[in-house]
């Protein structure tokens, strides 16, 4: 067997087995929200080795805790899909957040992510832990028409299948996400797209997700939200997302006051999911809180 230069460590000496842990986000459910892969030490793991443990584990995400402080209350993370690392993931936040707050209690930490500084605020109520994430600063823009015209072609929607009140934006809240408002709740509903030609589109824009979203109130919507690119057909709750939509409706001004949005997404699938926005017009950035519990 090969040694270090010391002489004094195996260089084939096989990895010890990775401690995977598992919740689900956006609920108090098991049955319910969005599940996300926790590996709370992932020091000296390489990439295609993370890859491989979320292809393993399967769900939309899983959280890598790469490196911690000292205090115990700042961690580098990294997030991957079954098929690709993507900068940021909000339920794996929260998951990993909550994971976190059961083992080292509650309180204020901050995640180093490869889209910016995340500070995440856990808190213990009726017995479980709810997670709010501040996000990086949003932006929001007017959808390209050719952006668009795909988009609708690939999820077999027309364009008068949307709400003409809520125009078509690309929100960014730590990913670009296209923002797509059905007219109807009967519209959302149906979801039938072209899988492989979806995920066509979202990579040459660049897009994590497409939310598609249907106002039932100004401070709730249901949302669903596509995500072929990791190759999963569906999002059952999707943080980064809520914090982009946030952005969307600051930049369209909708929100001219401070306000907590709910919206309810996941039900369509069987997986409700209940995340909470708090936009402030005054800010670019939006806090998303969840709570999250263990599965399996």
């Amino acid at each position: 067997m090969s040694t270090d230069a010391d002489g004094t460590s195996p260089v084939n000496a096989p990895r010890p087995p990775v401690e995977i842990l598992r919740y689900t986000a956006f609920t108090h459910d098991p049955a319910g929200g969005n599940p996300a892969g926790v590996v709370l030490d992932a020091r000296g793991l390489d990439d295609a080795t993370m890859l491989a443990v979320a292809a393993q584990v399967g769900y939309s995400e899983t959280a890598f805790v790469t490196s911690r402080d000292g205090t115990d209350r700042r961690f580098g993370v990294r997030y991957f899909s079954p098929l690709a690392e993507v900068a940021f993931c909000g339920h794996a936040t929260v998951a990993l957040a909550v994971a976190l707050a059961e083992r080292t209690g509650p309180g204020e930490i901050v995640l180093d992510t490869a889209a910016g500084e995340i500070p995440v605020a856990t808190v213990a109520q009726d017995g479980a832990v709810a997670a709010t994430l501040t996000s990086v600063a949003t932006r929001s823009r007017p959808a390209e028409s050719t952006e668009l015209d795909a988009a609708l072609q690939a999820l077999g929607w027309a364009a008068d299948d949307l709400d003409p009140t809520l125009p078509p934006h690309v929100a960014f809240g730590g990913n670009d996400h296209l923002v797509l408002a059905a007219a109807t709740r009967a519209r959302l509903a149906s979801l039938d797209y072209d899988f492989e030609g979806l995920a066509e589109v979202m990579r040459r824009h660049d897009w994590t997700t497409l939310q598609l979203v249907w106002r039932e109130s100004p401070e709730r919507f249901h949302a669903r939200d596509p995500f072929p690119v990791g190759g999963v057909v569906e999002d059952p709750a999707t943080g980064a997302a809520a914090a982009a939509f946030g952005g969307y409706l600051r930049t369209l001004g909708l929100v001219t006051a401070p306000t907590r949005i709910s919206i309810r997404q996941g039900e369509d699938m069987g997986r409700p999911s209940d995340l909470l926005i708090d936009v402030d017009p005054r800010s670019t950035r939006t806090r998303v809180t969840g709570q999250a519990v263990p599965i399996g």
